[in-house]
Order: C-alpha cells, then sequence, then structure tokens
C-alpha cells in the first residue's frame, strides 16, 4: 500500500512517506554513503530508532508534518561560530524557540555567535546546510565542535533528526543519543538554557 502523499507548501508541493519504519532502508541505493554509515554506527551502537523517508524539508515549520509520522519534535540544530571563525557549536533547539545570539552567548563565555559558514560545517561534520544534526558529529573526529543542548530538548524522551541527510528524519531516545552516542564518537554536551 503506497502511503506517499504531496503536501502544499510556500512554493509548491513537498513529498512525504507516512510510514514509520523502524531501523535502516532495506536497500542503500539512492542514499548518500554519508546518511548509511549513521545507520552502521547506529546499528552497531545498538541505540534503535524509527525513520521517515520525504523531499529536502526546507525550514523547521515543513518538518511539521514529519513530526506528526515521528511522534515527536524534529530538533532545530544551528550551527554556530565565534566572530573570529575559531570556535564552532551545534545547537540543539525546541524548534519553536527562537534562538537569541545574546543570551547563548553569554551563557557560554563567547564572545558574540553567528551562523557558521557551510564550508566548515561540511569539513567537521560534512554536512550540508538544511541537514544538520547531531548524528554529524560522529564525523567531528577532532572534536572541532562543541554541542549545546537546550534543557527542554535534553528533558524530552525523545528527539528527532535527519540522519546527516535532509531526504529523511529519525526519532532517537534522547537518552541514548546522550548515554550511547556521544561517548562514541568522543563528544560530551554542554546544556543550555534558551
Amino acid at each position: 500500500m503506497d502511503n506517499t502523499e504531496t503536501i502544499p507548501w510556500d512554493s509548491g508541493q513537498i513529498w512525504i512517506d507516512r510510514t514509520l519504519y523502524e531501523g535502516r532502508p532495506f536497500s542503500g541505493t539512492g542514499r548518500l554513503e554519508k546518511e548509511l554509515r549513521v545507520y552502521d554506527l547506529l546499528d552497531k551502537l545498538g541505540i534503535p530508532y524509527w525513520r521517515v523517508d520525504h523531499a529536502v524539508m526546507p525550514t523547521i515549520e515543513a518538518c511539521r508534518e514529519v513530526d506528526k509520522v515521528l511522534g515527536t519534535e524534529i530538533c532545530k540544530n544551528l550551527f554556530l561560530c565565534n566572530a573570529q571563525k575559531t570556535k564552532f557549536y551545534l545547537l540543539m533547539m525546541p524548534g519553536t524557540k527562537q534562538f537569541k545570539t545574546k543570551d547563548l552567548s553569554k551563557q557560554i563565555g563567547s564572545s558574540r555567535l553567528s551562523f557558521g559558514p557551510a564550508e566548515f560545517m561540511e569539513r567537521y561534520l560534512d554536512i550540508l546546510p538544511g541537514s544538520v544534526s547531531v548524528l554529524g558529529l560522529m564525523n567531528d573526529k577532532e572534536n572541532q565542535v562543541k554541542l549545546l543542548i537546550d534543557r527542554h530538548v535534553a528533558e524530552e524522551e525523545y528527539l528527532g533528526c535527519h540522519p546527516c541527510m535532509n531526504t529523511s528524519s529519525l526519532k532517537l531516545r534522547t537518552r541514548d543519543v546522550l548515554e550511547k552516542f556521544l561517548p562514541a564518537v568522543e563528544h560530551e554536551a554542554v546544556f543550555v538554557d534558551l
């Protein structure tokens, strides 16, 4: 049974498969290596996950239909840097919250933060804009990116994120991300209040 549909969006239609799949796709055909590496690592770590496939979602607002299928909210993930572009951060926050750079900069003792250039995002996380995800930290072997998590995200049972590609979304237990994934990729979280 075909469970796909297109939903209206500002500039046209967005395709979404309303099936909630458990685990990795049956075939890697048509999927990039970076996405398949995510599934390989999650499987190796014994972390269960659920997946929804869809067209590229242009904004966090467009992800609302995906949220419904996942049964959890996809986090807003922002790639940030200091003014000198010497320190980089990945911020996970609820999609409904507004980002105020002044408040966050003060909490982490950094100069004013701005959005990090795509070239650094790709270099450190192997992710392109629109696909930013905590799972990209698996590619940051030299720990160039510090993870910042809003406490509201950390308190939820589940979180939603992309598997380093914006054509699928995953539902993961937050505890698994904090207690299994982050230690495996040798990153720690700094918790912030936004």
